[in-house]
C-alpha cells in the first residue's frame, strides 16, 4: 500500500507533448516558379541600373544623325540657298541630283498663296487630271446605283455600291480607298458620313468634282480618277500640297505635271483675293529639302 501511495500520478487532462516543428511550406506561386524549368535557350534578363545619373531615351526622338550625313545635308542646303528661285525644268534637274532614297519617291509641290484662310469665300479647292498621272495605283470607290452603277464599274471603280456601302462605312468604319466619288440622287445618303469621310478628307463635294450631277459621265470621272486625277485644298494656314508624280518618272512628264499643276491653281483665283494670288512655289521629294521655282 506504501508503494502505491507513493506513485505519483500524472493528471487525466495533461496534453500530450508538442511533435517538433516542420518548416513552413513555401507558397504556391513560389514553389510553382522555383520547380518550374527555365525554357531552352533563355537568358536572364540583367537589371539595368536606375538612378538619376541615367539618361532615358525620350519618345519621338530621333537618333543623332552621323558625322557624314551632317555634313552631305549641310552641304545640300547651302547649294539649294546658292541657287535661289529656278525655273521648272531647272528645279526638276537639282531636284533628281538630290535623290539618295532607296524608294522612289513622290515628287511634292508646296504653293503659298495669299489668301485669308479665316475666310470661306477664300477657300481655294478643285481637282485636275495630270498629263502623266501620280505614279500609284488609286482606289476609287463610287456611292450610285442603278445605271450609274453599271458605268462605274465599268470605267474601273474598285468598289460600287448604294445604301450597302454607306451602312458598311457608317458601321464598320470600312475604308479601303483613296478616292470617293458619288451620283448626285445619292448625296442624300452619303451625307451621314461625314463624320466619318470628312476628317480624312474623302467626303464627295461639288468643288472638287467628287460629286457628280445627273447630267454627268460617271464613267469618265471614274477613268480620270484611277489615271490620276489631283485632288487640292487650301489649309489652315492658306498652303496647297500636293504630290505631282514620283522620281522615276522622266524630267519632261515632271515638268508637264507641275506646269498643269499651277496653272490650274492660278485660274481658280477667289474674286476676294487682292494682291498677289501665288506668293511662292516651292518644289521637293520625300527625303528631300525644297526647291523655289521661279514662276
Amino acid at each position: 500500500m506504501a508503494k502505491e501511495k507513493d506513485k505519483v500520478k500524472a493528471p487525466a487532462d495533461a496534453a500530450p507533448a508538442a511533435p517538433p516543428a516542420e518548416p513552413a511550406a513555401p507558397a504556391p506561386a513560389v514553389a510553382e516558379a522555383a520547380a518550374a524549368p527555365a525554357p531552352a535557350g533563355d537568358k536572364p534578363k540583367p537589371v539595368e541600373a536606375e538612378g538619376p545619373g541615367k539618361k532615358k531615351k525620350k519618345p519621338g526622338v530621333p537618333p543623332r544623325r552621323g558625322k557624314k550625313l551632317r555634313n552631305h545635308l549641310r552641304n545640300v542646303e547651302k547649294k539649294i540657298d546658292e541657287l535661289g528661285a529656278v525655273p521648272v525644268k531647272q528645279a526638276v534637274s537639282e531636284l533628281k541630283k538630290l535623290k539618295r532614297a532607296k524608294f522612289d519617291e513622290t515628287v511634292e509641290l508646296h504653293i503659298n498663296l495669299g489668301i485669308d484662310p479665316t475666310q470661306s469665300d477664300q477657300m481655294v479647292r478643285g481637282a485636275i487630271p495630270l498629263p502623266h498621272g501620280i505614279g500609284k495605283s488609286v482606289r476609287v470607290a463610287v456611292f450610285a446605283q442603278g445605271d450609274n452603277a453599271a458605268k462605274a464599274k465599268a470605267a474601273g471603280a474598285d468598289i460600287v455600291g448604294a445604301a450597302d456601302l454607306v451602312e458598311k462605312v457608317q458601321k464598320e468604319s470600312f475604308l479601303e480607298f483613296d478616292v470617293v466619288l458619288a451620283a448626285q440622287d445619292m448625296m442624300g445618303q452619303v451625307s451621314r458620313l461625314g463624320k466619318v469621310l470628312g476628317p480624312r478628307g474623302l467626303m464627295p463635294a461639288p468643288k472638287s468634282g467628287t460629286v457628280v450631277p445627273a447630267t454627268g459621265d460617271i464613267g469618265q470621272v471614274v477613268k480620270e480618277f484611277k489615271a490620276g486625277k489631283v485632288e487640292y485644298r487650301s489649309d489652315k494656314t492658306g498652303q496647297i500640297h500636293a504630290g505631282v508624280g514620283k522620281m522615276s518618272f522622266d524630267e519632261q512628264k515632271l515638268v508637264e505635271n507641275i506646269t498643269a499643276f499651277v496653272e490650274q491653281v492660278r485660274s481658280v483665283k477667289p474674286s476676294g483675293v487682292k494682291g498677289n494670288f501665288i506668293n511662292g512655289v516651292v518644289l521637293s521629294a520625300t527625303m528631300s529639302p525644297g526647291i523655289r521655282l521661279a514662276l
